[in-house]
This record gives structure tokens, sequence and C-alpha cells, in this order.
């Protein structure tokens, strides 16, 4: 591929990166001002109408080896979880997260945005915002007339073209063995009626996907918000740009400096290039990316740009600084061989790869017009369960949890097993079918950081996950796979824990996970754990724990003085005509998945960016 094609020297906006905030941010500005010169330079590939990213069961392929969709990023080992390295994929693509997620519609608690605003100092970002922002870009397929969700938005929200059965039975069996904890039909409420229940036991009630149910495409940002306006040539979207640092003079953002991306151009110039911008330049390169741009352009943490020789522009030690994410576990199970699940698939059986195109094909249906995850519950423990997460976890519950009934401490779902392996192979066996109970703490206390080495753009950063570093959260994923493995072991279609997937208890305990092959009694007595069990549960999780891909965090919008980087109108601190738009500002976490967050963002950056140029709003 040659060089990126700018079509003139100087834009009013440029956009690093192409990500999901960013999409929304220039296609919604591109709608309102269509004479605005806007740019987005992006690393990665172009998505648009390409099978991978419009096909939803197809999502696993962007973190398989060899992908060009993603970038691995690897943390330093620690102790904290087994001397390991966590590997952490980052979307890098037209589209960004939203073209290689995993479709799961999953929103935040109302009282995380309130945190934003009156814990953070952010006026403007409070719940009641957020929800109408929310509301506003998506067109809700699933049930009419709710009050926290949009009807009339460009992106599709339905329940995808497949109903799992060993989900169905996670729902049907689940309040059951989690008494008090019953059938609603409404998980995504975003206020505390979304807590402790299951989706209604119903072929028309589950977790709901970003899955268009008339097309059974992915709903994704650069499909809905860019390349959906083809006849506007102000708005140009250059794949196979690599930004490397934003230009400054006397402090002002004036331009960009740029390379052709050696994996998507490898043919192309390798020299840097620049271009300018008129008016802004908004940073959307994502967690790992928009701080690693601002360390390269001179802004961060005096100390630390001195030693890799960068000159700087502005003392901000708070860049990079504040990682986030969701610690992910998924303990695997047999499965009856009833079961539709992905193993097949993974293994590249030809006869159920084609049969599964063929349904989608059709009508949007089958495995691939899913993405394998169908029931869940967001966790919260009564009073009379507070005890069961031991004392590590007390002031954790009295200083956050407490006084916020909306906020969960886990989320916890149980499905096939996602097609990220070939475990069968993995075990030497048979070709086998598996579920996993899966869960993750949905605010873990932990904090990381992330940083660049030297200014080389394609450099590997310095990143400390912070993973397992705070008991609150070991105690709280402690609760989570004792309360998870009850449920599992109850479902009809349960044949058993894989073994290699579970703690390794000590010899002669109550929780020895090899002697279950089939489900058991509904009435069963619940297994016992002694201190050597949970010492067992423990070690299991510092060595099994995973991310989420819910990285967040590291340009943190909250005051300069306590580590932010960004105020409540996104503008960097010490700078003019520099924003950031991405899910690397929130200040503090939210308990699901980063989409709808991305999108509330860049739906709130193009607010203001408009109000800021006096852009007329549509």
């Amino acid at each position: 591929m040659s060089d990126a094609p700018l079509s003139q020297n100087e834009y009013d906006i440029i956009f690093a990166g192409g990500g999901t905030a960013g999409c929304v941010t220039a296609g919604r500005l591109a709608k309102a001002d269509p004479s605005l010169k806007i740019l987005v330079l992006e690393a990665g590939p172009h998505t648009k109408d390409m099978i991978d990213h419009i096909q939803p069961g197809r999502y696993i392929r962007h973190i398989a080896p060899g992908s060009n969709t993603t970038t691995l990023h690897v943390s330093k080992p620690s102790d904290a979880v087994g001397g390991r390295n966590i590997f952490v994929h980052t979307a890098r693509c037209v589209g960004g997260g939203s073209a290689v997620n995993w479709l799961m519609y999953n929103r935040a608690s109302a009282s995380d945005y309130d945190d934003w605003e009156t814990e953070h100092n952010n006026p403007g970002w409070g719940s009641k915002e957020i929800i109408s922002l929310l509301r506003k870009a998506e067109t809700y397929q699933v049930n009419p007339d709710l009050p926290t969700h949009g009807y009339s938005g460009p992106l599709k929200v339905s329940l995808g073209g497949h109903y799992d059965l060993s989900a169905q039975q996670f729902v049907e069996f689940g309040p059951k063995v989690e008494k008090d904890r019953s059938y609603s039909k409404e998980y995504n409420s975003m206020h505390a009626d979304s807590l402790n229940v299951f989706a209604l036991i119903s072929i028309s009630q589950r977790v709901p996907k970003w899955i268009d149910e008339k097309t059974g495409k992915r709903q994704d940002a650069a499909h809905n918000f860019i390349y959906n306006q083809p006849e506007n040539k102000n708005l140009e979207v250059l794949d196979g740009c690599r930004v490397k640092r934003v230009i400054f003079e006397n402090k002002r953002a004036v331009g960009i400096e740029f390379f052709n991306d050696k994996f998507i151009r490898p043919n192309a110039d390798p020299v840097a290039r620049t271009v300018r911008a008129s008016r802004l330049i908004v940073i959307s390169a994502g967690t790992l990316g928009s701080s690693a741009i601002l360390e390269r352009s001179g802004i961060g943490a005096a100390e630390r740009l001195k030693k890799i020789g960068i000159p700087q522009i502005v003392d901000l030690p708070g860049v990079g600084e504040n990682y986030q994410d969701h610690l992910l576990v998924g303990a695997a199970y047999f499965v009856d061989p009833i079961v539709d699940t992905y193993d097949a698939l993974v293994r590249g059986d030809p006869d159920e790869t084609k049969k599964q195109l063929d349904m989608w094909t059709k009508d949007g249906t089958g495995l691939l017009g899913s993405n394998g995850v169908d029931a869940g519950i967001k966790l919260r423990p009564r009073e009379d369960e507070l005890h069961e997460l031991g004392p590590e976890f007390q002031s954790r519950w009295r200083d956050f949890f407490h006084n916020k009934p909306d906020k969960p401490i886990l989320w916890m779902k149980g499905s096939p097993r996602l097609p990220a392996t070939d475990l069968s192979k993995q075990l030497g066996i048979p070709p086998t079918k598996f579920m996993t109970g899966g869960y993750f703490p949905a605010y873990p206390a932990c904090r990381g950081s992330v940083h660049i080495i030297s200014d080389d753009v394609y450099a590997p950063l310095d990143f400390d996950t912070g993973f397992m570093t705070e008991l609150s959260d070991i105690a709280i994923l402690r609760w989570a796979y004792k309360r998870s493995r009850e449920i599992m072991r109850r479902l009809p279609v349960y044949r058993g824990p894989v073994p290699q997937s579970h703690p390794q208890f000590p010899e002669g305990s109550n929780a020895i996970t090899t002697t279950e092959t089939s489900p058991v009694d509904i009435h069963a007595p619940k297994i016992t754990y002694d201190a050597d069990d949970d010492a067992a549960i423990d070690h299991y999780h510092r060595h099994t724990v995973a991310t989420a891909w819910h990285s967040m965090g590291t340009c943190a919008m909250k005051p300069r003085e306590r580590g932010g980087v960004v105020d409540p109108k996104l503008n960097v601190y010490g700078v003019e005509g520099l924003k950031i738009a991405d899910v690397s500002i929130p200040p503090s976490n939210v308990n699901a998945n980063t989409y709808s967050t991305a999108i509330a963002i860049g739906e709130k950056a193009a607010l203001l960016i408009a109000h800021e140029l006096d852009i007329h709003w549509f």
C-alpha cells in the first residue's frame, strides 16, 4: 500500500485515532456542519463492509495470532498474578473497540456517572446527561417504551440470532440457587432494579447485544457514524497512519506528526509526515494509545520525559496513571453434546462452519449471529451475606458500595465456552464441548499505569496492570467462584468441571473438582470451603485472572491537582486546542463493558466541540 493520500495540508479538526468515541464525535460534527474539514488518522485498517467486522460471531479473530486489527500489549510480570505477564489487546482499526469487541450490551450504573460529576468535579457528566446521550445513540429493539433506552438512534440493540441452551438453563436455575434473586424483564436499566436479577426465562428475553435484529450485523461506530455519509468529501478517514505526537506553537496544538504504519502500509515511505489543524486536535487513540501520544508530545511527568529525552511542554504527572480494567475469570465445565457451542468452529470443522455461515447469510441467525453470552447477572451481596466475603472486603463495602445501592460488586455469566482456543486439543482429549462460568469484579480497587519507554512509536510500553494487588478484589473473586460453581453444577447440561480450569484443592477437600460428571440435585447441599480451600481459590485466581479488555482511565478527567489530565470540557491541562475523547478519560470505573461509555463520551465531545466552534447542532 502506498503513502496515505492527504487531500490538503491543513484541516479544521484532526482526530488522532479513529476509535469508537472518535468516530462518534467526528461523524456527528461532520453531519452537523458538512463544510468542516475533518481528518481522522487511524493506525489500523479500514473496516467498511469487512466480514470479520460485520458478522458478530467472528469477534474472536481479532485477538488471534497475526491479527492486524488489534495491538497486543504485554504487561510487566508481577508476583501478584503468579509472576505472569498480562496480555491486553486493544483495537487498532477504524471504529476501534466497537469494530472488534464482544458486542456485549451491558450498561453502567447511574451512580458511576454521578461519581464522575460529584466526586471528581465534572459538571455536566452526571447520569441525567449521560443517559440522554445513550438514548440518542441507540435504537433498542428488545422492549418498547423503557425510560432509559432510545428508539431512534443509529446503533441497533437486539437479542442476537441465537439463544444458547446452557444460558437458558442458567437463567432458569439461577433463581432457584440464588434465593431472593428473581427474574426481570430489564437487565440494563442503569438503576438498582438491574441488580440481583436474571433475565426473564423466555425465548424472547436474554442479555442484549449490539446487533441489528433485521440484518444480523454488528453495530459499530464506523459504519453508523462515518461510513454512512460517503457524500461528505470534507470528512477524510485515512487508515495506516500512526500518530507520533502533537505539534505545538506557544503551547497551542497546531498539527500532528505521523508515519505511514509499517504493518498496514509496508511499502510506503517510512519518513515522518506532518499535517496541520486550524481549529482543534482531538486525541482518540484509546486508553493505552492516547497517554502515549501525550508523552511523546512532551506532556507528562517531568522526570519521566527527561529520562527518555523528550522536551517537556507541560508537567502533567497524571498522564498514564490511574489504569483500570475488569479482572476476568472463566472456569470451564464439560457440557452435554446437545448444546450448540463454538468448539467445532474453533477446530475449523468444515461441516459446522458451512452450517453456521449458511444460517447467518440467510437470516442472521446461528452462532455467527451472536456472541455466545446470553445469560448474566449483576450481583450485590445482601447484608446477611457480607460476612461471606471475609474481613478483607468490609472496608471496601463501607467506603465504596454501602451508600450506592445501584452498584453491584461483580458480574457473572453462564454460557458456552467462548471461542478463544481449542480446549480439547489442549487437554489431549477427543473433540468435546464446554461451557464457562465467567465473572469479574465490577469495580476493582487495584490501579495500574502505562508509560512510553522511548519516542519510538513502535516501542512496547512500560505497562503495569496492577491486577490482584488489592485484597478486596481477591475476596470478591473468591465469592464469585463459589456462587458461579453452585449454579453451573445444577444445570441439566452440566457434565462436570474441567479440573485443569479450576482451583487445585487439597486432598480430602469437600471442593475437589474431579468427582462430578452429572448435575447435582437442585436441593443438594452447597459445597463447603475451609481456609485451605480459600487459599487454593486465591492461588487459582492469581494464576488465571485476565483482562476483560475494558481498559480505561489513563488520561483522567478530574482536577489537575488530583492527577487529572483533562478538564470537564475534555481540554488537556496546560495547552490550548487539544482535547481527548475516548475511554482514557473516565476518572473511575463503570460496572459494564466499555462500549456504551465510549459512545457517551463521543456524543458529549461532539456537543462540547460544536458549542465551542459555534456549530448549530441538528
